[in-house]
């Protein structure tokens, strides 16, 4: 066993408390104390992986250097360490029981009767213990996906029980989450709640170490006490998460709460020396503090659920706090929109995002927003299938092939602008095997790329089955449409931009999903200043 300490995250009352953010911010506050920290998130869904999950029922799949199509809590945890992830930082059930009956059908049990305990757990801990292994981590932080007394999260449950007994007292620790309702008719904040799901992981053979108490009012210290005596708790390990103004407030608050200290303590660490914070203040101080705002429309299918687009939000966020301005987004249905009310919808804002996305419904209202913002030259960026839709809409539009379509949308259009890739088109299986991951770019010099990235090679990640279609790219080039990166292995089209427009660039890949706290997206930062800039000469104009 090596020195690698382990955290582990669960949660009781009701799902959605934000053990993802407590872990992240617990994990931000040991990192900036010195400490090399990652942290694993296990969902206990069958599904191998939420790859196939449609984004209402499971948020954004965020998708890792290494093509890992995971938890949208793995973004919460890159952008607040600044440290990538990898497929081992998310494990499903599916994942284990995956692993477990192909191990059984190798032949590895030696005909043993194949059961949960031990084997399925015994899969659970590797998972694990794997980061750890590695010898990179001082901390693994584990997340435990659900609540306790879930069904689908006993296993799960069991494995933590034996993980903390195999690894001893000072090597493994829990933390609860847990929820003190306030009833508004009795006019109290109530601990029965808690109470109960704390009783609840003692009857799965597990005592909690610290509970963190989320609560829209602040806990009396006569309830912490009542808190500590009922769940077996020191005083000082009762740990209060009030609402925050925003999730990057969050690790300050729990500092203030001292929760990192506790942890040392528990596991024999001094922590005299203070976190070093500073950069993550400056970045508050610039986001609660902006000189100016702007107003961004995203036209999307999945805007009912804005937990689909979660790593664009916090982009967005990240860039605003950049460019010292406020960025207000507009959540607009593709479906809405059409020819006849695409001005009315966004004539008053300064840009357009047209995000990512899978399938036919509200293709052409996409289409149709990107022929309006090019037209009239207000700042556009494109992901992935809005990258897409931009190429679609300038053959359509400007080269006047009225045919022209994507082969996702339409089997049968004779200008398959964007095509199936090569190596797709014999698949049968629908998980994982899209283009996955991060892949190499090469920019051409001179475009708006290149000023917005500073250098010719770059790396983002990737998310697709189907790409721009290359025999075009002359027509298009000729015409003002310019691709100013490639892949330069396979020479498919990564960004594309128009040459005489003030800012319009579509990318095939996802930089979203590198956008950080401390390293904002420079084509986000880029996209914003570009919408300020268009904001102020309105502004001006008006005048």
């Amino acid at each position: 066993m090596t020195s690698t300490k382990y955290i582990f995250v669960t949660g009781g009352v009701t799902s959605s408390l934000g053990k993802g953010i407590i872990s992240a911010s617990l994990a931000k506050l040991l990192q900036a104390r010195g400490f090399s920290v990652t942290i694993q998130k296990f969902d206990p869904y069958i599904n191998v992986d939420p790859g196939t999950l449609n984004p209402y029922e499971h948020g954004e799949c965020y998708v890792t250097d290494d093509g890992a199509e995971t938890d949208l809590d793995l973004g919460h945890y890159e952008r607040f360490l600044n440290v990538p992830t990898s497929q081992a930082n998310n494990v499903t059930t599916g994942r284990i029981y995956y692993n477990v009956i192909k191990k059984e059908r190798e032949g590895e049990f030696l005909g043993k009767t194949v059961q949960v305990v031990p084997h399925i757990t015994d899969e659970i801990k590797n998972s694990i213990y794997k980061l750890g292994e590695t010898d990179q981590f001082d901390f693994v932080i584990t997340e435990l996906g659900g609540c306790v007394g879930d069904i689908e999260s006993l296993p799960f449950i069991e494995a933590v029980r034996q993980a903390r007994f195999e690894l001893g007292p000072t090597n493994a620790l829990n933390i609860h989450l847990t929820l003190i309702p306030f009833l508004n008719a009795a006019g109290e904040l109530k601990t029965k709640p808690t109470q109960h799901s704390v009783k609840q992981l003692l009857e799965a053979g597990i005592q909690p170490d610290i509970l963190v108490c989320r609560s829209e009012h602040k806990l009396p210290q006569d309830l912490r006490k009542k808190i500590a005596l009922f769940c077996n708790v020191p005083h000082n390990c009762v740990i209060e998460a009030m609402d925050a103004e925003s999730i990057y407030d969050v690790p300050l608050l729990m500092r203030k709460e001292k929760l990192d200290e506790r942890v040392l303590s528990r596991m024999k660490f001094s922590y005299k020396k203070e976190p070093g914070l500073e950069h993550w203040k400056e970045f508050l101080g610039r986001l609660k503090n902006p000189t100016d705002e702007i107003k961004l429309a995203l036209v999307g299918k999945y805007v009912e659920l804005q937990d689909a687009y979660k790593s664009i939000s916090e982009a967005f966020v990240h860039a605003g706090a950049a460019n010292e301005c406020k960025v207000n987004v507009t959540w607009i249905s593709s479906e809405e929109i059409d020819g006849t009310n695409a001005k009315k919808l966004l004539s008053n804002v300064h840009g357009l995002l047209v995000a990512p996305g899978f399938g036919e419904r509200g293709i052409e209202g996409k289409i149709e927003s990107i022929k309006y913002v090019r037209e009239n030259n207000i700042p556009f960026f494109g992901i992935c299938l809005g990258m897409q839709c931009a190429t679609v809409e300038f053959a359509r539009n400007v080269l006047k092939l009225e045919s022209a379509h994507s082969r996702e949308m339409n089997g049968e259009t004779e200008n398959a602008i964007i095509d199936l890739m090569e190596d797709q088109k014999n698949l049968t299986e629908m998980g994982g095997t899209m283009r996955l991951g991060a892949y190499d770019c090469q920019i051409k010099k001179g475009t708006k790329a290149y000023q917005t990235y500073g250098q010719t090679k770059i790396s983002e990640r990737h998310r697709h089955r189907y790409e721009f279609n290359n025999k075009y790219l002359e027509e298009f080039e000729k015409h003002g449409m310019i691709a100013s990166g490639v892949n330069p292995k396979t020479g498919l089209v990564e960004i594309v931009e128009l040459k005489d427009h003030r800012w319009f660039v579509g990318s095939q890949f996802h930089p979203e999903l590198k956008s950080t706290v401390l390293n904002p997206h420079p084509l986000f930062v880029k996209f914003v200043k570009a919408a300020l800039l268009y904001k102020r000469e309105l502004t001006s104009t008006e005048r």
